[in-house]
């Protein structure tokens, strides 16, 4: 599936701008296409991109959201620190609010996360504002 059958071509992310790549080893995004495109079908709204660091991967599987361990059976080789993923941002907020940080990217960050997490929230863990 790709972004132009899916009808989300043109999203944008956080700064108005075209939505750049977020990861592609591994390939991230909820189509898996490297990027955070979301619709109707993505029902956890995973707009986030986030560098991935022990403590917010530790924090995630926690809750609930396992993304430590390899799931084969679904092509998913588990993450580690430093890889880039499309996070739900509900769950991006959740760590937030109780004080753990997932680095992001605006320029990978689709806007529909301002949806759930204000911009001013964002900003100061952006890892691409010079």
């Amino acid at each position: 599936m790709s972004a132009s059958t899916t009808g989300d071509d043109g999203q944008l992310n956080v700064l108005g701008l075209p939505l750049e790549p977020c990861g592609t080893n591994p390939m991230t995004g909820f189509i898996r296409d490297g990027r955070c495109w979301t619709g109707p079908q993505d029902m956890g709204s995973h707009t986030i991109c986030v560098r991935m660091t022990r403590e917010f991967l530790d924090f995630l599987r926690d809750r609930g959201n396992d993304l430590i361990t390899p799931v084969p059976e679904y092509g998913f080789p588990g993450l580690r620190p430093g890889d880039r993923w499309c996070v739900v941002a509900a769950y991006w907020k959740l760590a937030y609010d109780e004080g753990v940080i997932g680095p992001v990217y605006l320029l990978r960050t689709n806007q529909k996360a301002l949806d759930i997490v204000p911009l001013a929230e964002l900003k100061p863990h952006a890892l691409d504002l010079s």
